[in-house]
């Protein structure tokens, strides 16, 4: 029964995506950052991707979060939040 809630949860956050999320692959990476990008900056959250930036620890929460939801799965781990006052990936994408 655990396994088909999953599941069920799984295809509604699928179809919640603005845009593609980014492949395991990489492949899309170019049109990824792009849509990122854009879909950042029209929810006002465009100053969070950027280098010391003044962004609240509540905008970066917000962008980490638009940001984890569009990446593959095996990916998430590659963008594991240290701490919460910090709100950086491991890795950039940008």
């Amino acid at each position: 029964m655990f396994q088909i809630s999953s599941l069920k949860f799984w295809m509604a956050n699928l179809a919640k995506l603005e845009f593609a999320a980014l492949d395991l692959s990489g492949d899309n990476f170019l049109s990824w950052v792009l849509d990122a990008k854009i879909h950042l900056r029209a929810n006002g959250l465009g100053q969070t991707i950027v280098d010391e930036n003044d962004a609240s620890p509540e905008e970066n929460a917000k962008a980490m979060i638009f940001l984890r939801r569009h990446i593959h799965e095996a990916l998430k781990s590659e963008y594991v939040v240290p701490s919460i006052s910090f709100l950086k990936p491991t890795t950039s994408l940008f």
